[in-house]
């Protein structure tokens, strides 16, 4: 009786449970979060190992999906509001380095100090800094330090994810304040609207490239689009640049979508125009989740009080420095915070607890348009910086130190 439909309800359902908690709790429990617990419990009871993989929402989701939905991401942003967030990568950056100074000066004094090297990069990053870990304590003969890499991968956003959402509580309310008794417009602010189709607009504008009437525009088209650009990002990704090596292909999505929308190529807002977003988010999400499968109860057990001690002592070192920096840059810190965050498991849940706070504290439409503007942005480079870029970073270097 189970087959690959019945893969994909359960899956569905999964993810509806998240939804349903998230917006019950107001956002102050993210629906990442639940999907993830409910999903890893899943595992060690009843789900199937390869559920994900039998509702064919993998490869999907891991391949096209990925870059569908990253460069639709350029296509919410402007070029100003991607430029206006170079205070946000510098904080990024100086929480990572609090994360990793920190936790490299305490760490050692009460766990392995094998466990702490292996760990530290996955717990500033995403897969690629993981597996990149785990090859290398593989190699080094420390098959303990290469299961605690992915479980520590595995597990993060738990902490992650709740965190995340209290800080964006705290900055939303605030921002709801200001635009409520009228110190702020949503004029002055601009508007995004990743999920509604609501953004800043630009369609008055002229652009190089003219708009393809709507009756030849078919969400095919669009699609087919977003994947031509896609494919560029993916080429670009495969050059080395002197110095500086090769640049994920992730990243050249992300500006080479918000480029094409500024020349007319790419449609604003594209996958909601094609009604796309949904389906994409949901299998993205669901293979991000599908890396829960390799985290067994031993695997738990065995090493949760040294994942524990590394993931308190590190985030308490992000907070630090994230706090001195917003303080000499002048943003807010709770912003600060939740984009430095993004390093426990990056995109694409930053969005969806993005726009699921905004969601659950915006009275109007008009209230969520301005939070997302506020937020969104910044919660998206905050991934990329930490996550897709100096992870891998933090990741090769760390390879020399076992």
């Amino acid at each position: 009786m189970y087959n690959f439909a019945i893969a994909f309800v359960i899956c569905a359902l999964l993810f509806l449970i998240g939804d349903w908690v998230s917006t019950l709790t107001k956002a102050w429990i993210p629906s990442v979060f639940v999907t993830a617990a409910v999903t890893l419990v899943g595992y060690w009871t009843i789900l199937p190992h390869d559920l994900v993989s039998d509702s064919v929402l993998i490869p999907f989701g891991s391949t096209i999906g990925i870059y569908l939905l990253i460069t639709h991401m350029g296509t919410v942003i402007s070029v100003r509001q991607l430029l206006e967030q170079w205070k946000i990568i510098v904080v990024c950056l100086a929480g990572l380095l609090g994360m990793c100074v920190l936790a490299l000066v305490i760490c050692p004094m009460i766990m392995d100090r094998e466990l702490v090297v292996a760990g530290l990069p996955p717990l500033t990053g995403g897969i690629v800094a993981a597996t990149t870990m785990k090859d290398a304590a593989e190699a080094a003969g420390l098959q303990e330090a290469a299961v605690f890499a992915i479980a520590m991968y595995c597990v993060q956003g738990f902490a992650g994810y709740p965190l995340t959402a209290v800080c964006l509580q705290f900055e939303g309310r605030r921002l709801l304040r200001d635009y409520r008794s009228g110190k702020v417009s949503a004029k002055a602010a601009g508007s995004v609207d990743a999920v509604n189709g609501k953004l800043e607009s630009a369609s008055a504008k002229k652009k190089l490239i003219p708009a393809v009437p709507e009756k030849w525009n078919s969400p095919i088209l669009i699609l087919g689009k977003l994947a031509l650009v896609g494919w560029f990002a993916t080429m670009l990704g495969t050059i080395k640049f002197p110095g500086i090596g090769t640049i994920s292909g992730a990243v050249w999505a992300l500006v080479l979508g918000v480029i094409f929308t500024s020349i007319g190529f790419l449609d604003e807002n594209s996958l909601n125009k094609a009604n796309s977003y949904g389906i994409l988010i949901f299998a993205l999400m669901m293979y991000v989740f599908d890396g829960l499968k390799d985290c067994t109860p031993e695997m738990l057990g065995n090493i949760i009080l040294p994942m524990v001690e590394l993931i308190i002592i590190g985030v308490l070192g992000m907070a630090i420095l994230c706090f001195i920096v917003a303080k000499i840059l002048k943003i807010s810190f709770p912003m600060a915070m939740a984009t430095a965050l993004t390093a426990l498991y990056g995109f694409p849940p930053n969005a969806i607890i993005t726009e699921s706070t905004c969601s659950a504290l915006a009275q109007t439409p008009e209230e969520k348009d301005y939070l997302m503007g506020e937020m969104f942005p910044a919660m998206i480079v905050g991934g990329f910086t930490t996550v897709t870029i100096t992870s891998v970073i933090i990741a090769g270097f760390f390879t020399n130190l076992f």
